[in-house]
């Protein structure tokens, strides 16, 4: 049984189909609906795979909780960690450290190298049996093309940037408490999150796509997300920070998202 968060990215939907195993989603974030989830089950194998920053909210997976339900159920939790692992936490670990895991509450984690570390590709880390495992009967890893050497060597370098040069997460935490304090100060429509990625909640596809193009042309680059991407009737705008923004850019964006709000007719309290 895999037991998968409503808002989880497709591709853990696609590794669920993939398995074979039956699988079921519970509401976003709610670990209890997932235990409940287990404790029905019957004696099958169970998991339960989450992604830990969701990518189009921008919100934070209540890991610690979850562990404890597959601790107490004895099932397994898989974090895709693909927006928090070189961001978050004091060392760039991602979302476990964030929230004061380790590696012990969740015993496979998934990595992309395209976010943070700025190459490509992607990697499951976990105990030497599983990796084992994987090597074995993982048909999409056997069947494919290894990374590139000159691409291998750059994500080295930018492990190294990312453990060693820690003053670029503190800019890109500051930068992001700054947008959300100018935000709200300016009554755009803002999500819950405390990532990089702020959602601009609008509500219609229309409305997006015409803030989106008011933004490009005023010189900032910020994607309308409609549905399916996102469920019927929450289009957004996914501002996504970067360490390599400034301060200045930052307040023109508010500044041009509170303008835009008010040309949209959004409701913005």
């Amino acid at each position: 049984l895999v037991l998968l968060d409503r808002l989880s990215h497709a591709s853990l939907i696609d590794g669920a189909l993939l398995s074979g195993a039956r699988f079921r989603r519970y509401a976003h974030a709610d670990a209890q609906a997932a235990e409940r989830a287990l404790a029905e089950r019957s004696r099958d194998v169970a998991v339960i795979a989450t992604d830990g920053v969701f990518s189009m909210d921008g919100d934070i997976a209540p890991l610690a909780q979850l562990a404890r339900a597959a601790e107490a159920h004895d099932a397994w939790l898989i974090v895709d960690d693909a927006h928090g692992l070189g961001v978050l936490g004091p060392s760039g670990r991602g979302s476990l450290e964030r929230l004061g895991l380790s590696c012990g509450d969740a015993p496979v984690l998934v990595g992309t190298l395209g976010k943070a570390f700025g190459t490509f590709g992607a990697f499951v880390a976990g105990s030497c049996e599983l990796i084992e495992f994987l090597l074995q009967k993982a048909r999409p890893y056997i069947y494919t093309t290894a990374l590139p050497q000159p691409v291998a060597a750059a994500t080295r370098k930018a492990l190294d940037i990312a453990q060693h040069e820690p003053w670029r997460r503190e800019r890109l935490l500051a930068l992001t408490e700054r947008f959300r304090a100018a935000a709200s100060h300016a009554k755009v429509p803002l999500a819950a999150s405390g990532t990089p990625i702020q959602p601009v909640m609008l509500g219609d596809s229309h409305t997006a796509l015409l803030a989106q193009q008011e933004l490009f042309n005023a010189g900032f680059w910020v994607v309308a997300i409609r549905p399916p991407t996102v469920p019927p009737g929450a289009a957004r705008l996914r501002v996504t920070l970067s360490a390599a923004h400034t301060e200045a850019q930052v307040d023109g964006l508010v500044e041009q998202l509170s303008r835009v709000c008010a040309r949209v007719q959004v409701a913005c309290e």
